[in-house]
């Protein structure tokens, strides 16, 4: 199925109240499908065999959610507010801060735009064309933007942006064809100096946090006292009637949200111990697995690309039988150009051969750390056969570099 056959859901900053998305999975139903996916943009997506808009014009204006069919134009505000009890976090940085920025946002993006904690590694730093990364500084981020005249590279403004600014900002930035290789950072940047926005001088430039695979599935324990839940399909088809009973659940329970993550898997935070049986039954009564291994979890495939599923599967199972250790690194399978890359190693594939002949180039972050932007050529025009082996000297290659300081 092309993508021309999707209905996709801006989920602002991956951040959901139960009622709104059983009224997308109802829709959905309606429309003909038993099953929705999640995008690495802390989006919905699901196939639309009906594509009248009189159907989802009301229900998504009756939950005030920006959705597009057939023409994808805009763009879904990311956001790292999942991590939150997740992961370590910056102390400033509270679940009111993230709502009260996501809220100021109304208009619709044409960029990527990314609203991130530098400190967990569950929502990468710059897969957006627009990066807001906290600073230590209370209420201050610094803004990265990624151009094509600096090949994609991240490029700093030198002010600290206040958080009332960040949508201004991003409005500002939004009058911009960021894709054009023309559009030069320096222009941006007086741009802002004009507008005056709320800024400070940069005290100290961005910390890159270690590499490190975020575990994000499962029945896991919060320092509150709390668990969340991290749900995760390995075909990305997460099925309408078991989503529908977990939000009854939350709604019973009086669970106020559901959060998306950009591996395409979803977590619902402070669940209450009292309410844990009830999840897990309902685990059970679907048959839903929470243990799938790290090798199984840590990659990154674009939405409905078969190729590139059939590609993970094969190289999923030379591994593990193997008995390799992947712990540590995540992957991308990278079929076209329409994607940022957020993972430590890269399986690109070479378009302009076809069938039997099909080769395949492998990338690695530098120093195996995503957050660095900046991706080396480890091999290139390689066949399918051989993508396993190469995969397991990459991985003893980062082993091998990892400072024990000893």
């Amino acid at each position: 199925m092309q993508k021309k056959n999707l209905v996709r859901v801006f989920v602002k900053g991956g951040i959901l109240a139960p009622d709104q998305l059983l009224k997308i999975l109802t829709t959905a139903r309606e429309l003909g499908t038993d099953y929705i996916h999640l995008g690495s943009r802390q989006d919905i997506l699901f196939p639309a065999t009906d594509r009248s808009e009189a159907l989802l014009d009301p229900v998504f204006n009756s939950i005030h959610t920006e959705y597009e069919i057939n023409e994808f134009t805009h763009q879904n505000i990311v956001s790292s507010y999942v991590s939150l009890d997740v992961m370590p976090s910056i102390e400033w940085l509270t679940p009111i801060i993230y709502q009260q920025i996501l809220g100021d946002f109304n208009f619709r993006a044409k960029h990527r735009i990314n609203l991130v904690d530098p400190t967990q590694s569950l929502v990468p730093l710059f897969t957006g064309n627009i990066n807001f990364i906290a600073s230590p500084e209370p209420h201050y981020w610094y803004l990265y933007l990624r151009l094509k005249q600096h090949e994609d590279r991240p490029i700093c403004y030198d002010e600290l942006i206040s958080d009332h600014e960040i949508a201004k900002v991003a409005r500002i930035l939004n009058e911009y064809q960021l894709d054009d290789p023309n559009v030069q950072a320096v222009d941006i940047f007086s741009k802002l100096d004009e507008a005056k926005i709320d800024s400070i001088a940069i005290k100290e430039n961005l910390k890159l946090p270690a590499a490190s695979f975020p575990y994000y599935e499962g029945l896991n324990r919060e320092s509150s006292g709390n668990y969340w839940l991290g749900l995760y399909w390995r075909n990305n088809q997460f099925s309408v009637d078991f989503l529908i009973e977990v939000c009854k659940r939350c709604l019973a329970t009086n669970h106020p949200q559901i959060t998306l993550t950009p591996w395409k898997s979803l977590i619902i935070k402070s669940i209450e111990e009292r309410y844990l049986i009830g999840w897990e039954k309902l685990m059970g009564r679907y048959g839903i697995n929470l243990r799938h291994s790290s090798l199984e979890l840590n990659w990154h495939l674009p939405v409905q690309s078969e190729e590139a599923l059939e590609l993970k599967n094969f190289l999923v199972r030379a591994l593990d039988k193997q008995d390799i250790s992947t712990s540590g690194l995540t992957f991308t399978i990278k079929p076209n150009d329409d994607i940022y890359l957020f993972t430590s190693v890269v399986i690109e594939f070479n378009n302009e051969a076809h069938g039997e002949n099909k080769t395949y180039n492998i990338l690695y972050s530098k120093a195996f750390n995503p957050n660095s932007a900046e991706y080396l050529t480890y091999v290139s025009g390689v066949s399918k056969n051989v993508l396993p082996a190469l995969l397991m000297e990459l991985s003893v290659m980062y082993f091998d570099q990892i400072d024990d300081h000893s």
